[in-house]
């Protein structure tokens, strides 16, 4: 019953004029439109005669979403949309895949939302409800964006010919239930991946040297070229900053940063604690990881060789203190091109680490041509021409 009817009602049965009823004002409609395969970014994905298909050249292994936790790895391709600008904000969004899905293999899309940071939120798989297929956002935003994800066999399918969104308007004042001022930050082991001429889960080719991690979760894998997640690590005195552009080490479902309720696999665990790290240290799920395997370090980060060897000087495998700088409220801004990071605005002054390129990093204050980006942590302001507008650094404090 709508509020206008009750309140007449109400002054009938109590003898009062009230007037004639206001109609109740109309919800904003759902808006609804189809991703173009053409236009979207694959990777492990090839669109052949307008349908796409998982390429067995260039897909990366994974369990597929939804799977068993030991369940088994599957070549996998992601086409990534183009960004969607809506009329009004939304925190749902209801997916539909047109296609053949044989029996073992899955076609599934993910949404995320921008947030009011100007950041991303991370991927959310649809999952299935009373309605069909629905991702829940945990902010409303005015602009989503959504991926499909195929796993299988590839000469068997998936084969897919389209895909529908629908978004449902966010209801008055909703917000993001668990924003946080500052970005998560745990300790965990870090592992070098090495693979130099491979493909990262997002396509990017690895170079010699090169300058990115590995997480294991695709729920913050950046698009290629991307800075939309990027993390701050550090050891031994020096920093690093660098975008998440692969999935791994160990496990593909396991967002270890987020809290257990939202946490996608192994929910029992402390949040910060990767499973290989429960597994090796604490014989977590007999000590194996989710393909069954005997997890023989605790790695919870792949550090690309350039991070590993140059940015942080690292000999072996080690202990490192990561940032994961999109949970946090701070504004991030995109470094151009690999810089120093020194440890004073002064081009003499020690070099403290580096911000690799396509990075994101938290840009705190400016002190002439420098900008601090951390604690004793500076860069030039021309390695990030699109910076936000910020005040000068407060002067150093007088001993």
């Amino acid at each position: 019953m709508k509020w206008a009817t009750a309140t007449a009602l109400l002054g009938i049965a109590s003898g009062l004029a009230l007037g004639p009823a206001t109609p109740a004002a109309a919800d904003p409609p759902a808006s609804s439109w189809s991703a173009d395969l053409r236009q979207g970014e694959a990777a492990g994905v090839v669109i052949d005669d307008g349908v796409a298909r998982i390429d067995p050249q260039t897909a990366f292994v994974a369990a597929a979403e939804g799977a068993p936790a030991d369940g088994t790895a599957r070549p996998t391709g992601l086409l990534t949309f183009p960004a969607h600008r809506l009329a009004t904000a939304t925190d749902h969004v209801a997916v539909a895949v047109d296609g053949e899905v044989p029996a073992g293999a899955t076609a599934t899309v993910d949404v995320r939302g921008r947030r009011a940071t100007g950041g991303w939120t991370e991927w959310v798989p649809a999952a299935s409800g009373p309605g069909g297929r629905a991702v829940t956002l945990p902010a409303a935003s005015a602009e989503v964006q959504a991926r499909l994800v195929l796993a299988g066999d590839p000469a068997a399918g998936p084969v897919v010919r389209g895909v529908s969104l629908t978004a449902r308007p966010a209801p008055p004042g909703r917000t993001e239930s668990d924003e946080r001022a500052l970005a998560l930050s745990y300790r965990v082991f870090a592992t070098r991946e090495g693979l130099v001429g491979g493909k990262t889960a997002n396509g990017h080719v690895i170079g010699d040297h090169d300058h990115f991690v590995a997480l294991p979760s695709r729920r913050a894998l950046s698009p290629r070229g991307s800075s939309d997640y990027s993390v701050k690590v550090c050891a031994s005195g020096r920093c690093a900053f660098a975008p998440v552009w692969d999935v791994g080490p160990w496990n593909t479902r396991d967002d270890y940063w987020n809290p257990g309720s939202k946490r996608q696999e192994w929910r029992d665990l402390p949040q910060g604690v990767p499973q290989a790290q429960a597994a090796h240290d604490d014989g977590y799920n007999g000590g194996r990881d989710q393909y069954d395997r005997e997890v023989s370090n605790p790695a919870g980060i792949d550090l690309g060789d350039g991070l590993f060897w140059d940015a942080l000087g690292l000999e072996n495998n080690a202990w490192v203190d990561v940032e994961y700088l999109w949970t946090g409220a701070e504004r991030l801004a995109r470094v151009a091109s690999d810089t120093d990071v020194r440890a004073a605005p002064d081009g003499a002054a020690e070099v403290v680490g580096v911000a690799a390129g396509h990075a994101s990093v938290p840009v705190e204050c400016a002190h002439g041509g420098w900008l601090r980006v951390g604690p004793d942590q500076y860069v030039e302001a021309g390695a990030i021409p699109d910076a936000p507008h910020i005040g000068a650094c407060p002067p150093p404090a007088t001993p």
